[in-house]
């Protein structure tokens, strides 16, 4: 029987939290009444997780295993995920339960009613440090001033998505994703509900701040070209400054003001142009790595189990 709903589940190295999240799972979507299914997405986990999704999966034919061959990072675990549900309606979560699974059920009520994205909006958050909230809040309003993608702001991958926003987003095959900003610049009917995220379940996050910064440059190379603008801005007010102070030093220097002579403020000017210059290299080859990585057409991930269908 075609399910009617899809969870998706991301998963590295979450043995720990792997019984929990399965039984809140099923008893929040055994009470829809309606077919489901469980796609765990193994992301080359090293902790034993594998075998549990395998053991679990033998326990119940609801569960779809889907085993990388190695660890591709989070939002290709969950592209997998996608590429393999069959469900109507398709639920992004992850494993560790700071979003908990019985606001599933919110979710599909406002699909129901015929919205086609859901996201949840995180309106309390517990057990996370002020550095990691105050990164995230200022993340995500720099990301909606920069882009041209009302990308919601307090918003993680949790998050509804119909079948045929499923399907569009499939045929998108960047290599450096941002979930939450393709689900926004795909349009379609969509709201968000607000949750209280909850601490942490079992064991240490996998997403520390340099997965976080990481996340952000795929963000804002994705869906901006603010970084490209800045050089350019900053480039011409460097030039700006250059036409203005030169008459004023020749003026000086012919008046004899001591101020100007010697060799430090050409060292200062050309240090401060020369980093101008490789800030500007720099972000050009961001976008030129990226580029790169593109043409060279590898698969986004490599599975060695999954079942067999696919929907990509």
């Amino acid at each position: 029987m075609k399910p009617t709903y899809s969870i998706i589940v991301p998963i590295y190295n979450e043995i720990c939290c792997l019984d929990a999240l399965y039984s809140r799972l099923k008893e929040v979507m055994d009470s829809t009444g309606e077919p489901w299914e469980l796609v765990l997405v193994d992301d080359g986990s090293t902790d034993g997780s594998t075998d549990k999704i395998r053991q679990l999966a033998e326990q119940d034919d609801r569960i779809r295993p889907v085993i990388f061959a190695r660890n591709f990072g989070h939002q290709i675990a969950v592209t997998a995920g996608m590429d393999y549900s069959r469900g109507d309606a398709v639920t992004i979560i992850d494993a560790d339960l700071q979003d908990p699974p019985e606001v599933i059920l919110d979710l599909i009520n406002k699909w129901k009613e015929g919205y086609e994205v859901v996201f949840a909006v995180r309106a309390e958050r517990e057990g996370e440090t002020w550095f990691k909230m105050f990164t995230a809040s200022l993340f995500y309003r720099i990301i909606f001033k920069i882009t041209d993608v009302d990308i919601p702001m307090d918003t993680g991958d949790f998050r509804l998505l119909d079948r045929k926003v499923v399907d569009v987003m499939g045929t998108m095959r960047e290599r450096h994703r941002f979930l939450r900003g393709m689900g926004a610049w795909v349009g379609f009917r969509q709201i968000g509900v607000p949750y209280r995220r909850a601490a942490r379940y079992a064991g240490e996050t996998h997403y520390p701040f340099r997965k976080m910064f990481k996340l952000a440059l795929n963000a804002i190379t994705s869906f901006s070209y603010f970084p490209l603008q800045l050089a350019t801005y900053v480039g011409f007010i460097s030039a700006g400054i250059s036409i203005v102070t030169i008459p004023i030093v020749i003026i000086m220097r012919l008046a004899g003001d001591q101020a100007f002579l010697g060799q430090a403020s050409t060292l200062i000017a050309v240090l401060f142009l020369g980093g101008v210059q490789l800030i500007s290299l720099g972000i050009l080859g961001e976008y030129i790595g990226r580029i790169y990585d593109e043409v060279k057409g590898r698969p986004l991930y490599i599975v060695s189990e999954a079942p067999s269908e696919t929907n990509h």
